[in-house]
């Protein structure tokens, strides 16, 4: 089984999974590492102080957490950062003070709002709901340094009006390719989060022609997580995915180890 490097525990507002839970289920899974990366979005007026993590306990906690379980499994420990560029300062000078092994980066929140909720779709049609989301996502990868993978990159159709449906690729390429283009130039890997298929959308977030993209752009930093908040969906799909991964032509997935990439063949 591949490590699962996108998992939330009850230090995150959203699961209220312990964390040995989850690294117990990592373990009955077959797991050789995991990383626990819970949500970090600063910078919120709407969401205050409910996704803030205190690291002078986070950290210690699961440092604690590695040597508990050392020799059995691996316990890496990670963080998931809202990116906002209103808060660069803030978020460049955290990751130059905090020992982690791996950064998420994603778009939660945009004006304020997640798209969680329906109120962000108000106003608006769903296409420019999403151009604008793609839009806001493009400006933070260019002008943010503080992660290493970019997760879940079409997150905001698990949540439209009508999800998935009026969505592919070929309908917002002219956005999405230059997210493509700008995580690559800068080094930054994507996430293949499968998530997408526990929200039935059929396809993981990204979706396999956005993958497939990636990939014949020259990607080839490709991160793997079930973004579980419980221990049922650690793993979610991976070996439905592992072929997902090889058709769109990665031959390895990429994991991070004090923040250096290190690499699984598929």
């Amino acid at each position: 089984m591949f490590p699962d490097t996108h998992i939330h525990t009850n230090f995150s507002k959203d699961s209220q999974a312990a964390p040995y839970t989850q690294v117990d289920r990592c373990l009955l899974l077959g797991m050789k590492e995991l990383c626990i990366t819970d949500h970090h979005d600063y910078g919120s007026d709407l969401a205050g102080d409910a996704f803030l993590l205190d690291f002078d306990t986070y950290l210690p906690y699961m440092r604690r957490l590695r040597q508990t379980y050392e020799g059995r499994i691996q316990v890496n420990i990670g963080v998931e950062l809202g990116l906002q560029l209103h808060i660069r300062d803030y978020l460049e000078k955290l990751v130059q003070n905090i020992e982690v092994d791996f950064i998420i980066g994603s778009c939660h929140f945009i004006d304020n709002m997640d798209p969680y909720f329906p109120e962000y779709f108000e106003g608006k049609s769903e296409r420019e709901a999403y151009e604008h989301y793609f839009d806001v996502t493009l400006k933070r990868i260019l002008n943010l340094n503080c992660f290493d993978s970019f997760g879940h990159l079409d997150y905001i159709v698990r949540y439209g009006p009508h999800t998935n449906i009026n969505y592919s690729y070929a309908a917002y390429q002219d956005y999405i390719d230059p997210i493509l283009k700008a995580l690559i130039e800068k080094g930054k890997a994507l996430e293949c989060n499968t998530a997408g298929f526990k929200y039935n959308l059929g396809h993981p977030n990204p979706s396999e022609d956005i993958l497939k993209r990636y990939r014949e752009m020259g990607g080839d930093l490709i991160t793997l997580g079930s973004d579980a908040h419980a221990p049922e969906y650690i793993g979610y799909d991976f070996e439905k995915t592992r072929n997902i991964l090889t058709d769109c032509g990665f031959r390895y997935l990429t994991v991070y180890h004090q923040r250096k990439p290190d690499f699984i063949p598929l």
